[in-house]
Parts: C-alpha cells; sequence; structure tokens
C-alpha cells in the first residue's frame, strides 16, 4: 500500500488514451445500435468495394460502408432493408462476382436500435446502484470508526475503470480498425463488472475479517497491506484459468465471436488488476482522508 498513488497514477495513465479516443472519435456502433442492414459475403479473390457497393446503389439501396474483413470476406452495411430483398440483392451480387457466397445477412429498424441503446446504459446504470447498495449492506458489521458504503463505492470505483477501460479500447480498435461495438459487447462489459466486483469483494471481505483479528493498534492502510498479501496468489491464479481459457478461445474460436472474446479477456485483466491495484487504494486512501478529518 506504499505504492498506491503510484497504482492510481498507472490506472489513469491506461485510461487516459481510450477516454481521448473515446471523446475525439466515440464508438464505432454496430446496426444492434444505430439500425440498419449489414451482407456479408465470401469471395474467391479480393474485390473492388466500389464494384459492390455499386451494385448496391443501383438497387436504390444507400451504402453506408464496405469493411474488408479477415481473407476475402467483405461486410456492406446499409440503411435497413427489407428481408424480402435479400433474394433480389444475393442474385445482383452473384450476376457480377459468380463465385460469391452470403455468410449472413441482418437488419435492424431504427427504433430498436434506439431501444437496444437506453437498454444498454439502463443496465450499466441498475448494476452499479445495485452492487453498491449490496456490498454496503453486505459489510454493514464493519467495526466502526470505518464506514460499509466506503467499501460499495471504492467497489464501483474499481468497476467504473474497468467499463471505461473496455470502452476506451473499442473507441480506439473502432477508429482505427473499423471494429463494432455490438450487443456482445455490452454482454462483455456486464460480465466484466461482475468478475471484477466478485474478486474486489473477497479482498474487502479479508479486510473486514482482518479488521476484527488484528491488534487495533494497526492502521487501516496496514490491515488492508496484510490482508492484500493474503489474497493475491488466490485472485491472481483464479484470474489466469480464466485468461487461459479465453486466450484459447480468442486463437482457436470462431470469427464472430472474436471481439467478444477480446473484450473479456482485456476486461478480465482490467478486472484483477482493479480489485487489487484500484478499489484497495482507493479505499485506503478514502479512510485515511476520514480518520485524519475526524481527529482534526
Amino acid at each position: 500500500m506504499k505504492y498506491k498513488i503510484w497504482y492510481l497514477v498507472f490506472s489513469a495513465a491506461v485510461l487516459l488514451p481510450g477516454i481521448i479516443a473515446l471523446f475525439m472519435f466515440g464508438l464505432n456502433m454496430s446496426i444492434d445500435f444505430t439500425g440498419g442492414s449489414v451482407f456479408r459475403y465470401q469471395f474467391e479473390s479480393d474485390v473492388n468495394t466500389e464494384e459492390l457497393a455499386k451494385i448496391y446503389s443501383e438497387k436504390g439501396i444507400e451504402v453506408e460502408a464496405v469493411v474488408p474483413e479477415s481473407g476475402t470476406k467483405y461486410s456492406i452495411r446499409t440503411k435497413p432493408v427489407e428481408a424480402q430483398r435479400n433474394d433480389e440483392i444475393k442474385e445482383a451480387v452473384s450476376a457480377v462476382f459468380p463465385n460469391a457466397s452470403q455468410l449472413s445477412f441482418e437488419t435492424v429498424g431504427p427504433s430498436i436500435g434506439a431501444e437496444t441503446t437506453r437498454s444498454a446504459f439502463i443496465a450499466l446504470g441498475w448494476a452499479m446502484i445495485g452492487i453498491t447498495l449490496y456490498i454496503a449492506f453486505a459489510f454493514r458489521n464493519v467495526p466502526k470508526p470505518y464506514s460499509s458504503f466506503r467499501f460499495g463505492v471504492s467497489a464501483v470505483v474499481s468497476m467504473i475503470h474497468d467499463a471505461f477501460v473496455l470502452i476506451g479500447l473499442f473507441a480506439i480498435l473502432g477508429h482505427f480498425f473499423k471494429v463494432e461495438v455490438d450487443g456482445l459487447f455490452i454482454t462483455a462489459v456486464l460480465t466484466v463488472l461482475g468478475f471484477s466486483v466478485h474478486d474486489t469483494i473477497v479482498v474487502f471481505d479479508r479486510i473486514r475479517e482482518n479488521l476484527g483479528k488484528l491488534p487495533r493498534s494497526m492502521s487501516f492502510e496496514d490491515v488492508a497491506n496484510y490482508s492484500l498479501a493474503e489474497t493475491l496468489s488466490r485472485s491472481v491464479a483464479t484470474s489466469l484459468t480464466v485468461i487461459f481459457t479465453l486466450t484459447a478461445l480468442y486463437v482457436l474460436g470462431g470469427e464472430t465471436i472474436k471481439m467478444f472474446v477480446l473484450a473479456m479477456l482485456v476486461g478480465i485483466i482490467s478486472g484483477t488488476y482493479s480489485s487489487i491495484f484500484t478499489a484497495t487504494p482507493v479505499l485506503v486512501l478514502w479512510e485515511n482522508a476520514a480518520s485524519k478529518k475526524k481527529y482534526k
């Protein structure tokens, strides 16, 4: 804990590029949030994206982007197109590119996209409120003068750190590599937040236990430091088992889940770090400040 300020400085340094990217570029939202249609095709060789877009334009469909994917796969993003027109468009593409095969077709109306966006923010908001209240209640018997509410808020600060690490990373990937944020990304964020809080609660619970067992002459910072030393190896070991599994999924899994697995992988690493090196330093600094204020 004597290096707690440096841990928080490091956390801020990790967050800063992503936050700057988020404000400058925003997130590259998928049709799940904005509405629209996405056609994915596999070709035998590279194709001219302008020629591909022209096929849609001739059918009166407004093309927003033609994005090359891995190998010779391409996705064409357009304004919302009725599902009934998909066969007509497939025939038009096959007429120009005889060996083209459609991999998938998705369409989402604008109103559904807006509802998804609203629901995602509501889910994140309720998760944060619920976790704060739950931890404050679960730690209600923490010895005085320490506050269970501070435990809850510190856990949520750590959780917000992990959320912004992920959101910032995908803002950077969206701008430079055209990676889209979709419904799976929201699932990954919520899963990571749950894992992060779980890890934080393990550390905080040990701090609570040690506050009652260790000599009262020890400061809160010393108790937190001792508790971290006790839980560090098992927190890291637990996270490593998940990281190994996700790494295998990222390397060997299908293309459609690659960004979801990446979000989970980065989030689990961030969550493990933040539960030890963000949540606890925030709690220690807050309790130290409260003690100084009390005894002034």
